[in-house]
């Protein structure tokens, strides 16, 4: 059992809110992004957990029944490396230009 973050009750470890004042027993931001096309119906399930004693970020895989394969958490450092990874390696797009550069071309 733990403490409920916001009254302080008993707080089983399968309970999403606490049964004594509906406060969520954790916090967290969840994205979903689909995969490709050819792996169409799977996606990527991104949790950031903000509490101070779950702070870390998890990745699940979603098959198209809605059922997870496989997941990883990432602690608070690697997440931000990742980030850094992913943001540095992004490839570039070809600036379209604008209606004046089309005219003086």
């Amino acid at each position: 059992m733990r403490a409920c973050p916001a009254c302080g009750g008993e707080l089983a470890e399968a309970y999403r809110f606490c049964p004594w004042c509906a406060a969520p027993a954790r916090r967290k931001l969840v994205e979903f992004f689909p995969a490709r096309a050819a792996e169409h119906g799977r996606a990527l399930r991104v949790s950031r957990y903000l509490d101070r004693e779950e702070h870390h970020v998890r990745f699940s895989v979603w098959d198209e029944t809605g059922r997870a394969e496989a997941a990883v958490s990432l602690d608070a450092d690697e997440a931000e490396r990742l980030a850094r990874f992913l943001g540095r390696t992004r490839p570039q797009r070809r600036r379209r230009r604008s209606l004046l550069e089309t005219l003086l071309r």
